[in-house]
């Protein structure tokens, strides 16, 4: 186990980072987190950040020198090649590569899901809830008997998957979406990542706030449709 501390430069509501924060819970590594304000970038984030995003881990080693990792999923290999504790990978490397596919779709979900929280007319939205139907009912095809993706045993996908599902806990206050409404897989699924400690503790409790918030900053369609 590496003997470095890691901080993890982060924002309140990004899911990538959440990625990273559940997957340094699972592995039981001591962080800090450290967040910045996207709308208003500084300096010091930009001089290290080669895409001006987050998450990025600063890998601060035992000589005192630091090295900055970005992109998500290069952190969450990092983690899963340098930390103990439970694997977050499969052993065998043809399902190990199925589940690197599978965290690249979550990816694509979110693409999706950026454009239906933001859509502001009737018609994009529902196109938006349509992609997304269509996406998890895929996911839906994929899913076992549980509790997680690959069954017993929690993985890196659980830990992309698990901030998409934090979504719709903050949307089914609001409105029904009715997305997961013909996917009970999906949905006992998302039941179990929302009970796993790791998942929890991913974001501070002000996130449902913080969400609402960006959608009304937003003028999302979403909030026009709460009774």
């Amino acid at each position: 186990m590496t003997e470095a501390k890691l901080i993890l430069v982060s924002h309140h509501l990004c899911p990538y980072v959440q990625r990273a924060a559940i997957a340094l819970a699972e592995k039981n590594v001591p962080f800090e987190r450290r967040y910045i304000d996207l709308s208003a970038k500084p300096d010091w984030f930009l001089a290290i950040s080669p895409l001006g995003k987050v998450p990025l881990l600063i890998v601060r080693q035992v000589d005192g020198t630091e090295v900055v990792l970005f992109e998500s999923a290069v952190i969450c290999e990092y983690l899963e090649e340098t930390q103990a504790g439970a694997p977050l990978h499969p052993a065998d490397p043809l399902e190990r590569a199925l589940h690197r596919g599978w965290i690249e779709f979550g990816s694509s979900i979110l693409s999706d899901l950026w454009g239906f929280e933001t859509a502001k007319d009737a018609a994009t939205y529902e196109i938006k809830r349509l992609a997304l139907i269509d996406k998890f009912g895929r996911v839906e095809a994929e899913l076992g008997a549980g509790p997680f993706f690959a069954g017993e045993a929690f993985s890196l996908v659980d830990a992309v998957f698990a901030p998409i599902f934090r979504y719709f806990d903050v949307f089914d206050t609001l409105t029904p979406t009715g997305v997961f409404d013909r996917l009970p897989r999906v949905k006992t699924w998302r039941t179990a990542l929302a009970k796993r400690e790791s998942v929890r503790g991913a974001v501070s409790d002000d996130y449902g706030n913080r969400l609402t918030t960006f959608l009304r900053h937003h003028d999302a369609w979403l909030l026009k449709l709460v009774a």
